[in-house]
């Protein structure tokens, strides 16, 4: 009896030798991964109060400090969300270098799971947000709003405060930035926006999407509009006199501009062969599966713009609050974000290049210089 119960709370030595050998092969998967992409350093978070279970991956805070939000996410599993959370955090470096903003990217991904404690993990993330003292600022993300910010600011000064003391309204910011970003793209094709002409699809009606396709339709476009919450869509559609389209279906729609506000990762082997639109650009982050999807685009004849280079309006408004301590307008944000995108554009037709390919090679040339300098 009592070797049967060794048996089973022990493992036995081949089990263990394999769980060893499995652990090792992870280890050094992820440590090469880190030294290819430059990351600095990668924390797993487990709260046991909470049941907080997070990774905070920090790319580059080579400046003096970092910026990135807080992503909250049902993943499927932890490995998926250890991928995310480096992808992201690799894009918001990008996102600093093009937009010459004095700081690196980092990002923290919290497992959304039915035991989380939501409000108590928010508030054992501002603990470590504050132990890194500055290094690490933390921002909005996807299931990251501003309650839960606000439960952030509880324990730390470096976190973006979304009452009246903080840099101001952050979706505002990403909105108008992208609707920048579109009318760049429409330029660069047309010579001109023509809004009365266009029909828009703006995938996700959240914080950032709506703003986006409530601003198109203010200036005349035909917008159309996917959201997964039917109940949230419809009410959405009848308030703002835009039409709904279901998102099963809303790649096939004929249109000048699809403008993706949701997740990443929709742009694949399929999907990109179902595109009917002339220009992909929107507010989500890692829009693309992989980069060869950034050169499918290209070959196909639609006009990407790199999400990194058009979402970044939140990024503007927060880093330059706590960096200057200035509330900088929407109407200079939406311009810096314009000529960043003309900036890549110009580039991809002068070179022959896809846009995906510009914006990544100038963003690490200016990482890279950037590092050199230090």
């Amino acid at each position: 009896m009592c070797d049967e119960r060794r048996a089973s709370f022990f493992p036995s030595s081949a089990q263990s030798q394999r769980a060893e050998a499995t652990v090792k092969a992870m280890s050094f998967e992820l440590l090469d991964q880190l030294a290819r992409e430059g990351f600095e350093e990668m924390v797993a978070l487990h709260d046991r109060r909470s049941g907080l279970r997070a990774f905070l991956a920090i790319h580059d805070s080579g400046p003096g400090r970092a910026f990135g939000g807080i992503r909250r996410w049902s993943y499927y599993d932890e490995e998926a969300a250890l991928r995310d959370c480096m992808r992201l955090a690799r894009a918001m470096t990008y996102k600093c270098a093009l937009a010459r903003i004095p700081a690196g990217g980092a990002k923290m991904v919290l497992l959304d799971r039915p035991e989380l404690h939501v409000e108590n993990a928010y508030r054992h993330l501002g603990e470590v947000v504050e132990r890194l003292g500055g290094r690490y600022y933390a921002g909005p993300d996807v299931g990251t709003n501003s309650a839960e910010l606000a439960l952030v600011s509880e324990r730390t000064r470096y976190v973006t405060d979304p009452g009246p003391d903080g840099p101001g309204e952050l979706a505002e910011s990403t909105a108008a930035g992208v609707v920048a970003g579109i009318a760049a793209a429409l330029r660069h094709l047309d010579g001109g926006e023509d809004w009365s002409k266009r029909t828009i699809v703006v995938q996700g009606l959240g914080e950032v999407g709506s703003r986006v396709a409530l601003t198109l339709r203010g200036y005349g476009a035909r917008v159309l509009a996917s959201e997964l919450d039917a109940e949230r869509a419809e009410l959405f559609a009848k308030q703002a006199g835009i039409e709904r389209v279901d998102p099963t279906q809303e790649l096939d729609v004929p249109c000048d501009v699809f403008s993706p506000c949701a997740l990443g990762g929709i742009l694949h082997d399929l999907s990109v062969l179902r595109l009917r639109c002339r220009v992909v650009a929107g507010a989500a982050n890692n829009v693309l599966a992989s980069p060869e999807h950034g050169e499918a685009l290209h070959e196909r004849g639609v006009l990407y713009v790199p999400d990194y280079a058009i979402n970044s309006g939140a990024l503007m408004r927060g880093s330059r609050f706590h960096l200057d301590g200035v509330r900088e307008p929407l109407e200079r944000i939406a311009a810096r974000v314009g000529a960043v995108v003309e900036s890549i554009l110009g580039q991809s037709r002068e070179q022959g290049l896809s846009p995906a390919r510009v914006a990544a090679r100038e963003a690490e040339m200016l990482v890279e210089r950037r590092r050199l300098e230090r």
